[in-house]
């Protein structure tokens, strides 16, 4: 994955799936579309007839690659669709997912949202013993470990192949007449089931489900695999479920907030991440911002709990895009403000609480307040909707490295006066874990506390390989 504007987190991955739909790619595309935050990088879409599988997948957004004959030309009423940042391996298209092999055990694709930790050490193995590697990606090696085993069905080849990796996976595996769905043994990272027309689908978030009006059935379960094929649905484990360690910062930004990841609403937990924000850090002001998108949740809790009227006083341009064209006097700022543009009818003579959901670099936290001086506040306190973010992920997450992270090298009050604000509060790691209702500890917080749940194998190797994806 990589870093917009050295300043923010970029999504991770997205998938999607669907059993026993007559036209399961556009149930796929119409999925995708939901998922579209969580990847903007490339997209594709593997189907299968019965009889063959065929694929279609190419750099870009959904609404680009996914044309009304493409669409036409992926029949059958099995389908997997991916949309991607990459979170291993370069950004070109023969890493774009779905993965599509015809091996010893017939022909199959593969989508897949995380990161395998000993994915480097497990492709020295194979490419030892003479295997030959199509993309550097680490999906591939899972493909490489199922055609390796010995098990005769696919199911049961997967499983043994899942059971040599460590890491971060939700998984969805098309064959020709068969469609598995797995979650890691930790359950880094969402996969639900639904239900539509008789039929079964798969997705990293639940807002897909409402675009497509399929019923959420369940979670797939941490160190669970779930076949589909004209049996019914089998639910088994592959391997015995170890401790959780879910994804708090699917909660706190990645997610869409009309989702429900992890069995939770995650609007609720941003809006208490806001309230609890309020509460540990208040402050004398006239108007609550949020940093849009993400900071909106937030910043409503925020104002709810201290009573300061929430405005928005930074609008965002959805409809950026890509732009290779700058002036060549240069614009201060150019990039974020062709993101974000300051209201200053709102802004002017005010003193601004202005809630955001993470500060990585500090970079883009810097010119967003100065944006917010120069429409004419008179105070700008900045409030983080989480803890400072102090370690790398490794479990398909972009983030640079300690060195770059702002937080892993200075004091909060060093921060606050690198992005010029008045005041600057970040929420507690004890707030953070109230917020997602983490009585239990099942939430994987790392990046902020340096404790990771798995053993990571050459992670200067891994992050090395994480800063070319």
């Amino acid at each position: 994955m990589f870093l917009t504007g050295g300043g923010k987190f970029r999504e991770e991955c997205g998938v999607i799936a669907a059993y026993g739909h007559p036209e399961a790619a556009k149930i796929a595309y119409l999925g995708l579309y939901a998922l579209q935050h969580r990847g903007q990088e490339s997209a594709g879409i593997v189907c299968s007839d019965g009889e063959s599988l065929r694929i279609f997948k190419s750099m870009g957004q959904i609404s680009e690659i996914f044309t009304e004959p493409v669409l036409q030309s992926l029949p059958g009423r099995l389908a997997i669709g991916h949309t991607r940042y990459s979170t291993a391996g370069d950004t070109t298209l023969v890493n774009a997912q779905p993965l599509m092999v015809d091996c010893n055990k017939g022909a199959l694709a593969v989508a897949h949202n995380g990161n395998l930790v000993n994915a480097t050490d497990i492709r020295a193995r194979l490419e030892r013993k003479g295997s030959i590697f199509q993309t550097n990606s680490d999906t591939e090696v899972l493909l490489h470990l199922l055609a390796e085993s010995r098990c005769r069905s696919v199911p049961e080849a997967l499983s043994e192949a899942l059971r040599q990796v460590e890491g971060a996976y939700s998984i969805v595996m098309v064959t020709r007449d068969r469609l598995i769905a797995v979650r890691d043994p930790r359950g880094f990272r969402p996969l639900s089931m639904g239900r539509l027309d008789g039929g079964v689908v798969f997705a990293s978030e639940t807002c897909a489900f409402d675009l497509i009006g399929a019923a959420y059935d369940s979670e797939v379960e941490p160190g669970e695999m779930v076949v589909v094929d004209g049996a019914g649905v089998t639910r088994m484990r592959f391997t015995e479920p170890r401790p959780p360690a879910y994804c708090v910062f699917e909660h706190v930004y990645f997610s869409r907030p009309d989702s429900v990841v992890f069995g939770r609403p995650v609007h609720q937990s941003r809006e208490l991440l806001g309230r609890l924000l309020a509460r540990e850090s208040p402050v004398e002001a006239d108007i609550v911002v949020p940093v849009p998108d993400s900071g909106v949740s937030a910043a409503l809790g925020y104002s709810i709990e201290s009573g300061i009227p929430l405005k928005f006083g930074l609008i965002r341009n959805h409809y950026v895009g890509r732009t290779f064209i700058e002036p060549r006097q240069s614009i201060r700022d150019f990039g974020v403000k062709l993101k974000l543009n300051p209201v200053r009818t709102i802004l002017e003579g005010q003193r601004v609480v202005l809630v955001d959901d993470s500060i990585v670099r500090g970079t883009t936290s810097q010119k967003i307040v100065r944006m917010i001086r120069e429409a004419g506040a008179r105070e700008v306190h900045m409030r983080v909707s989480c803890p400072p973010t102090i370690c790398s992920c490794f479990y398909g997450v972009d983030t640079p490295t300690e060195r770059e992270l702002i937080a892993a090298r200075h004091t909060i009050d060093e921060i606050r006066a690198h992005v010029n604000a008045d005041s600057l509060a970040y929420l507690s790691l004890e707030g953070l874990r109230t917020a997602v209702a983490d009585t239990d500890r099942r939430y994987c917080n790392a990046c902020y506390t340096g404790k990771y749940p798995t053993e990571l194998v050459n992670i200067e190797l891994e992050s090395g390989l994480a800063k070319r994806r």
